[in-house]
């Protein structure tokens, strides 16, 4: 990836953080949870989702409407730099563990390899390109999932008319925001 890219992700990531930072929308998880759930596999599905961390949209509210829906959720487990994201099995009270960079994973259980992940962003397009926070462990991931289905889960107000993309970033196959479910063009 050149420097130009580089430079222009880490500026985007910047002011798309203050952004992010600045939303006010208590009702947007239970939101997304509706949106997600109206979209998601009929048949039970491993599905890995994330743990909020900051400012992200709320998730808990998905992660249980699907857990009750009677798919398998995992959270991911974040590994050192320059390593794909492993994932372990969740469920409502599971005790859980601190990860790197703020993030939360269950403190045991079994690991799956998911159908369908739900990924954190910080920004996105219509064409699904996703900004992330530049530590590539998504696109790693994905990279050794071809088959598994990657759904960006953002506010609506984190669309923009282009993120910048380099050849190892993974196209999204959707985006769920609180407002509405999008297919990339």
């Amino acid at each position: 990836m050149g420097d130009a890219l580089l430079a222009e992700k880490a500026a985007l990531r910047a002011r798309m953080m203050v952004l992010r930072d600045a939303i006010v929308a208590p009702d947007a998880g239970a939101a997304l949870a509706r949106v997600v759930l109206a979209q998601a596999p009929k048949a039970p599905t491993r599905i890995a989702a994330f743990w909020p961390i900051g400012s992200e949209i709320e998730t808990l509210s998905t992660m249980t409407s699907l857990h009750a829906a009677g798919h398998q959720l995992l959270l991911p487990v974040t590994p050192p730099r320059g390593q794909a994201l492993t994932f372990r099995a969740w469920h409502p009270g599971v005790p859980m563990a601190p990860g790197r960079f703020g993030t939360q994973h269950p403190a045991n259980g079994a690991e799956a390899t998911p159908e369908w992940l739900l990924v954190p962003l910080l920004a996105f397009d219509a064409l699904g390109h996703r900004l992330g926070y530049g530590g590539g462990y998504y696109d790693r991931t994905l990279a050794t999932l071809p088959g598994a289905r990657a759904v960006g889960l953002a506010y609506a107000a984190q669309q923009i008319p282009r993120v910048p993309a380099g050849p190892r970033d993974i196209l999204l196959h959707a985006v769920a925001t609180e407002a509405a479910w999008i297919t990339p063009a």
